[in-house]
């Protein structure tokens, strides 16, 4: 595990941007594609905001990118809670990926069936590869839930074998569709970007207390043969003991 831990959600956001764009020429400089599970929430906005901006935008060949989600909630594409919207609406509309290399999870039809359809994408992608995706941006709930893994979920947090699940998460009165550990820890590297005080307990408690999944489901992301990164901002991480930058 590698942890950044920067001032503010700002810093942070730029401190990801380069971090994001120095990986990603790093991949296309030995291969031809990039690929990128994005995050939902509310702190990867201003990172989507800085990555549209000329300035960091022209440093990341776009045409090289594949695009896909952690998670979704299964409502329509005009809701805005729908987290392939934000990405759209933040970046992926101002710049110049191919649609035909943008996956979104299929919101529009029985969540079971876009679940299967989703994990068939992602096998078309990466069976017999040496890593799934290069890169899986994650967040992180205040109950230290992550994708749409929350806690005592077992069925969904303990997953073995499937790729992307879809149920009802009766507490939210909404069904989503998720990734799983699976295929997120057979990943080249996975990056949780976090910020707020409101966090603080939580990664605490993924980070440092006891290995509880079921209670913590963030725990079960760990990377096979990747690597794991922390990028968060002081609020965040004021509950790691001995943090430094």
């Amino acid at each position: 595990m590698k942890l950044q831990v920067c001032d503010d959600i700002e810093e942070l956001s730029l401190y990801a941007a380069g971090w994001m764009i120095e990986y990603i020429n790093d991949v296309l400089s030995k291969r031809d594609r990039f690929t990128i599970a994005l995050s939902g929430g509310n702190t990867p906005k201003k990172l989507f905001k800085l990555l549209s901006v000329p300035a960091y935008s022209k440093q990341i060949d776009w045409k090289s990118l594949h695009v896909f989600w952690g998670d979704e909630r299964v409502v329509p594409f005009s809701d805005d809670r729908n987290n392939a919207k934000m990405a759209f609406d933040e970046l992926l509309s101002k710049v110049d990926v191919p649609a035909d290399q943008i996956h979104i999870m299929q919101t529009s039809i029985d969540p079971q069936d876009a679940a299967e359809k989703y994990e068939q994408v992602l096998h078309d992608y990466f069976d017999k590869q040496l890593y799934t995706f290069d890169l899986v941006m994650l967040g992180l709930g205040d109950n230290a839930h992550t994708l749409s893994l929350f806690p005592n979920h077992d069925d969904i947090i303990f997953e073995k074998n499937k790729w992307v699940k879809a149920f009802r998460l009766e507490e939210q009165d909404i069904s989503r569709i998720t990734l799983t550990a699976p295929v997120v820890n057979g990943a080249g590297r996975v990056a949780y970007l976090i910020s707020g005080a409101d966090k603080a307990v939580a990664m605490k408690n993924v980070i440092s207390g006891k290995h509880d999944p079921s209670l913590y489901p963030a725990q079960v992301i760990q990377p096979l043969n990747g690597e794991l990164y922390w990028l968060t901002d002081k609020a965040a991480a004021s509950g790691i003991q001995h943090v430094t930058r």
